[in-house]
């Protein structure tokens, strides 16, 4: 039989059929709906994106009888809710596939080691979603968008991320398609998903759940952060003239976008850096689009309150004829991967080598895109200025090289070191049985570091003995700073190996708060000219 998979749809969607009208499901009957469907051990994909949450279809599973529903193998691409650990608390899922996991990663770190949850692997997003074609076909996907019709074509908005790719990795392997909307209109303002790929589509109890997961308050931005921001700016992206990138999550890129329009301004850098991003809408990075450094960002995701600002700058952003942001985290992330020169991001920890990992004893937190991003993707064929001057090798062997940054204080909140001689990473693949350390970033992919004491060179470290030298001299007085060798610091300069403020033309003493474009979200909100509405959390005035 080559047809069993159909089959077996065909009986799921008969067995929930008095609970439809169409594809329309009764939204009070969906626990009913769900127990019939689901059948013990299947994989079931959950939205669970890195901010969108379909939240209606997991609070009604996780309500599920684990006498009928049991054994699940979850993927959840960003495991963000408290309920989709309950599903495991309760039995009825037994095994998880994630690629991140920030609000819950203290829990799930618990549930793991005592046994609750089997981690079938800790993914970046595109790996994730790259097994859903080939071993880990979801047999049944709950999905969220924010309009569906009835004849379940969906409008999915700015916050498209994962959506389309989880539906044709389920429709065209014959998994059932189930998806919660916030609406169910006679008209669509335009369809992202067509209707012939969704099964089911139900109005939820409220609008999904999202995270606003990219906005920084710039109030919390301080010096520190802010003479990394200079930093990184004088040492590495002036220095490579680093035109198209990426930045990660914090309030050290987030110190970077405010100034720009200052500092960037000042050195004479506008046109000449930063122009095009693989990038949510942070609303930090309204100043430099409003003082004409950005032109382009394609976005993995949207940001709650951007909606009217994204809609009003269409040179800049992806948009759709209805005027909203067209994000999609996979080709985003493929972006990140081949299509732009450097990533700039933080970890929790890094090691004397370079290594780095958000898993830390306690915390299994997962890496995100992260690890698609944070390496030199040795396919890439397309020069760029900032590519080749990383280049190395000659005659046929020579290429270019991405630049890898990791962007770090030397201490975390609460005093804890960032530099580690061993990463709490490998202690804990060992005690979880995973057949490899779950590290983020791997230190030979990474080109630089930046930390408020300077920049380490490490692609230019020739012996690991010179990468590790280079790397505690700028670490502080960690673990790792604390072996620097200080009588190797003047070959490391004139090496250029490492290079300190001084060496860069920063001043420290000017490193403060009047670098800023905005310093609150009020004065973002000003920039933007009002199209910038924040959620309630983040509002100042």
């Amino acid at each position: 039989m080559w047809n069993s998979r159909r089959i077996r749809k065909g009986d799921r969607l008969a067995a929930v059929a008095g609970w439809t009208d169409g594809k329309v499901l009764v939204a009070d009957r969906i626990v009913d709906v769900l127990e019939a469907l689901l059948r013990p051990g299947d994989r079931v994909a959950l939205e669970g994106d890195n901010q969108k949450q379909a939240d209606f279809l997991s609070r009604a599973l996780a309500r599920c009888d684990p006498r009928r529903v049991n054994g699940l193998h979850m993927l959840i691409s960003s495991v963000s809710r408290p309920e989709h650990l309950g599903l495991f608390e309760r039995g009825i899922a037994n095994r998880l596939d994630l690629a991140f996991a920030g609000p819950q990663s203290v829990r799930i770190a618990q549930m793991v080691a005592d046994g609750s949850v089997e981690i079938g692997a800790i993914h970046t997003y595109v790996e994730l979603y790259a097994r859903m074609f080939i071993d880990l076909m979801p047999d049944v996907a709950l999905l969220c968008a924010a309009k569906a019709d009835r004849a379940g074509n969906l409008y999915t908005g700015p916050n498209t991320e994962d959506t389309p790719t989880i539906v044709e990795a389920a429709a065209f392997h014959d998994g059932v398609v189930l998806v919660q909307a916030d609406e169910i209109v006679a008209d669509l303002p335009r369809v992202d998903i067509p209707g012939d790929w969704v099964d089911l589509v139900v109005e939820a109890d409220r609008p999904f759940a999202l995270e606003p997961l990219f906005t920084r308050d710039p109030r919390h931005i301080g010096d520190v952060e802010i003479l990394t921001a200079m930093i990184a700016l004088r040492g590495v992206y002036e220095r490579h003239q680093v035109t198209s990138l990426n930045h990660g999550i914090g309030f050290d890129t987030a110190a970077i976008e405010l100034i720009l329009p200052t500092y960037g301004e000042q050195l004479g850098l506008t046109g000449k850096i930063a122009r095009h991003w693989a990038l949510n809408p942070h609303p930090t990075l309204i100043p430099a689009i409003e003082s004409g450094w950005v032109a382009s960002v394609h976005s993995f995701g949207g940001e709650a309150g951007m909606e009217r600002y994204t809609a009003a700058r269409p040179d800049v952003f992806f948009t759709g004829r209805d005027g909203s942001l067209r994000s999609n985290r996979v080709l985003c992330q493929l972006a990140g991967q081949y299509a732009i020169d450097m990533f700039i991001g933080s970890s929790l920890q890094i090691d004397r080598d370079g290594n780095s990992s958000t898993v830390t004893d306690g915390r299994l937190s997962g890496f995100g895109g992260a690890p698609n991003m944070g390496h030199d993707p040795h396919g890439r064929r397309h020069a760029s200025p900032a590519w080749l001057d990383l280049g190395y090798g000659e005659g046929a062997g020579m290429r270019g090289r991405k630049l890898v940054v990791q962007l770090a204080q030397t201490f975390r909140s609460g005093g804890t070191p960032t530099f580690v001689e061993s990463l709490d990473a490998v202690e804990i693949g060992t005690q979880t049985g995973m057949p490899l350390p779950p590290v983020m970033i791997y230190g030979d992919d990474v080109s630089h570091v930046v930390t408020e004491e300077g920049v380490a060179y490490l692609y230019k470290a020739h012996s690991l003995a010179d990468r590790r030298a280079a790397l505690a001299a700028v670490a502080g007085v960690t673990p790792v700073g604390r072996d620097a060798d200080t009588g190797q610091l003047a070959r490391l300069r004139a090496d250029g190996l490492i290079a300190f403020p001084e060496d860069l033309g920063v001043e420290v003493r000017s490193a403060n708060r009047s670098l800023l474009a905005a310093r609150s979200i009020g004065d973002l909100v000003a920039w933007s000219g009002g199209l910038y509405d924040p959620p309630a959390r983040f509002r100042d005035w």
